[in-house]
C-alpha cells in the first residue's frame, strides 16, 4: 500500500507488544510489594485493566483522545467510535508511514497502563467492583481528555502543520511519551485516591512487610525492558530519533537506579535492592517526556534528579503519613513532574527538529509552557479523580469491609489464594 513503510510498521507493532508487557510487569512489581494475602488481587488489577481498557479504547477511548476535535482543543468527537474510519491507510496527522490502526494499537497500550499505575495507591483495601467502575470512568474522563490536549493533531495541512491540535499542543507543550499524560495524571490521581480511601487498617502501627522482593526486581526489570517500546516507539518510525530515545531512556534509568540506591544507602545504612528497583522506575518515568528531545548528557542529569527528587517525595509522603501504599505519587507524580520540567530545561532541536529548544538552549519560554502543562495536569487530574471517587463511593462504596481487609483481598474478593503451600 502506498505510503506504508514496512520497517516503521514492524517497529511500532513490536513497540506496542513491549508496552503491553509493561502492564503485567507492573502487576509483578506491585504484587511483590504488598502483603501475601493481597498478591493475587493486586496482580489481577493490572491484568484486568489490560482487558477492560483494550475494549474501551476501541469503542470510544481512541476517538475521544485522538479523534477530530470538537472545538477548542479540549476533546475529540465520537466520529471514530468502534474505530470506524481508522483503517489500514496511514493518517499523516499522527504517523505517515504506518497504518492508522497500528498507531491506534500503540496508543492503546499507553491508555492501558496509565490507570493501572494508580492501583498501587489503593492496594489492599478497594472493592473490586468499585475498582472496575472507577477505572472505566477515569480512563474516559481523565486520561482521554489529557491525551487529546497534549497529543491530538486532528489533521495536517500541505505544510504538515496540525490544523486542529489539542490546546496544550497548540501552546507548544512537549511530552514525547507521556510525562503529563501518563505519569503526572496517574501520580496525582493516586495521591487523591490515597486521601479519599484513607489508610489501611493498622497503618503506622504495625509493619506491612512486602511479600516478595524477587517479584519486585523482576517487575522492575520487565518494565525497563518494555519501556524501550514506550519511549523509542513514540518516534513511530525506526530511525535516528527512535535510536536516540532508546539511548537516553537506558542512560537515565541506570543513573536514577544508582542515585536512589546511593541516597538510601547514605540515609539508611544499606544498599537497598527494593530501592534500586524503585530508582530505576523513577528514572524511566522522568525521562519519558524528554526522551525524544534531549541528548545523553541531559539524560544523566534527568536520571540524577529522578533518583533524588523521587526518593525525597517518598520520604515526604511517609512523614505526612499518607497511605499511598506503593508510592505511586512519589515515583510517578514527582518523577513525571521533574521530567516534564526538565524537558523545558534540556530540550534541543539538535536532537529533534520538530521539537523546541529549552531554557539551557536559549528558550526560557519553553520552560514556562512546560510549567503550565504540569500545573494544568495536576489540577485537572486531581479534581476529576476526587469527583469520580466520590461518585463511585456514593453508588457502591469504595473500601472492602474491615473483616475482608483483615482476611486479605485474594480470598475475600476473588476466592483464590496466591499460593498453595
Amino acid at each position: 500500500m502506498p505510503g506504508i513503510d514496512t520497517g516503521d510498521t514492524a517497529w511500532v507493532l513490536a513497540s506496542s507488544a513491549l508496552v503491553m508487557l509493561m502492564t503485567p510487569a507492573l502487576g509483578f512489581f506491585y504484587g511483590g510489594l504488598v502483603r501475601g494475602k493481597n498478591v493475587l488481587a493486586t496482580i489481577m488489577q493490572s491484568f484486568f485493566i489490560l482487558a477492560l481498557i483494550s475494549v474501551q479504547w476501541v469503542l470510544w477511548g481512541y476517538s475521544l483522545a485522538f479523534g477530530p476535535d470538537i472545538g477548542g482543543g479540549l476533546i475529540g468527537s465520537l466520529e471514530w467510535v468502534g474505530l470506524v474510519g481508522v483503517g489500514a491507510e496511514p493518517n499523516a496527522a499522527y504517523a505517515a508511514t504506518i497504518p492508522h490502526q497500528a498507531f491506534a494499537i500503540f496508543q492503546m497500550m499507553f491508555a492501558v497502563i496509565t490507570p493501572a499505575l494508580i492501583t498501587g495507591a489503593f492496594a489492599e483495601r478497594k472493592r473490586f467492583r468499585s475498582f472496575i467502575l472507577f477505572t472505566l470512568l477515569w480512563a474516559t474522563l481523565v486520561y482521554d481528555p489529557i491525551a487529546h490536549w497534549v497529543w491530538s493533531c486532528g489533521a495536517v495541512d500541505a505544510a504538515g502543520v496540525c490544523t486542529s491540535p489539542g490546546w496544550l499542543r497548540a501552546l507548544g507543550a512537549l511530552d514525547f511519551a507521556g510525562g503529563t499524560v501518563v505519569h503526572i495524571s496517574s501520580g496525582v490521581s493516586a495521591l487523591v485516591a490515597a486521601f479519599v480511601l484513607g489508610p489501611r487498617l493498622g497503618f503506622g502501627r504495625e509493619e506491612m512487610q512486602y511479600d516478595d522482593a524477587r517479584m519486585v526486581v523482576l517487575g522492575a526489570a520487565l518494565l525497563w525492558f518494555g519501556w524501550f517500546g514506550f519511549n523509542a516507539g513514540s518516534a513511530v518510525a525506526s530511525g535516528a530519533l527512535a535510536t536516540s530515545a532508546f539511548l537516553v531512556t537506558n542512560t537515565a534509568t541506570g543513573m536514577a537506579a544508582l542515585t536512589w540506591m546511593t541516597v538510601s544507602w547514605i540515609h539508611k545504612g544499606s544498599p537497598s535492592v527494593i530501592g534500586a528497583a524503585a530508582g530505576a522506575v523513577a528514572g524511566l518515568v522522568a525521562i519519558t517526556p524528554a526522551s525524544g528531545f534531549v541528548d545523553a548528557r541531559a539524560a544523566i542529569l534527568i536520571g540524577l534528579g529522578a533518583g533524588v527528587f523521587c526518593y525525597l517525595g517518598v520520604e515526604l509522603k511517609n512523614r505526612l503519613r499518607v497511605d499511598d501504599a506503593l508510592d505511586v505519587w512519589g515515583v510517578h507524580g514527582v518523577g513525571g513532574t521533574w521530567g516534564a520540567l526538565a524537558t523545558g530545561l534540556f530540550a534541543t532541536t539538535a536532537v529533534n527538529a520538530a521539537g523546541a529548544n529549552g531554557l539551557f538552549f536559549g528558550n526560557p519560554g519553553q520552560f514556562l509552557i512546560q510549567l503550565l502543562a504540569v500545573a494544568v495536569t495536576w489540577v485537572y487530574a486531581g479534581v476529576m479523580t476526587f469527583i469520580i471517587l466520590k461518585v463511585v463511593e456514593a453508588l457502591m462504596g469504595l473500601r472492602v469491609p474491615e473483616e475482608q481487609e483483615v482476611t486479605g483481598l485474594d480470598i475475600a474478593q476473588h476466592g483464590e489464594p496466591a499460593y498453595r503451600l
